[in-house]
């Protein structure tokens, strides 16, 4: 069993442009925080949403633990995401009001053990934009490789 778990959406780095980030705790069944332990769970396709006043984060996808019974989870469903109601409001009129979309980021656990996910406010990237950030990436692992190469 790892001790601290960090699952990262590499996607969300490369689609969105990140405006705000945001720590919130998620709602789970007892298997599924065991899997998440063990690593195995996958975010890169999820998305949060809102239903009401509560914040949802759909598809993500949480392994069915191996040693489970009949009382073992669905491995994608939707999870609550725990956040303070100033940060609920703030984030419901961003997406209303600019059109903004709220994107996991990171899933992890703190110290305490807990699951967390880190979530992002985040603006959609034009294909130009993608087409830099590849640019600074190649430019950078080029100066990696030269560093490296007069070590």
């Amino acid at each position: 069993m790892l001790k601290t778990v960090n699952i990262l959406n590499k996607r969300a780095r490369f689609d969105y442009e990140i405006i705000e980030k945001y720590s919130a705790g998620i709602v789970l069944a007892g298997t599924e925080i065991k899997s998440i332990r063990l690593g195995k769970a996958n975010i890169t396709e999820s998305f949060c949403e809102f239903s009401g006043t509560e914040l949802f984060a759909i598809n993500t996808y949480i392994e069915e633990y191996t040693f489970g019974n009949q009382f073992n989870h669905k491995a994608r469903s939707e999870r609550k995401l725990l956040l303070k109601k100033r940060e609920l409001k703030t984030l419901a009129r961003a997406v209303q009001s600019k059109g903004l979309t709220v994107v996991p980021l990171k899933l992890y656990t703190n110290e305490k053990g807990l699951a967390k996910l880190e979530i992002g406010l985040c603006r959609g990237k034009k294909t130009y934009d993608k087409r830099e950030s590849l640019k600074e990436q190649d430019t950078k692992r080029d100066l990696d490789r030269i560093k490296k190469a007069h070590k």
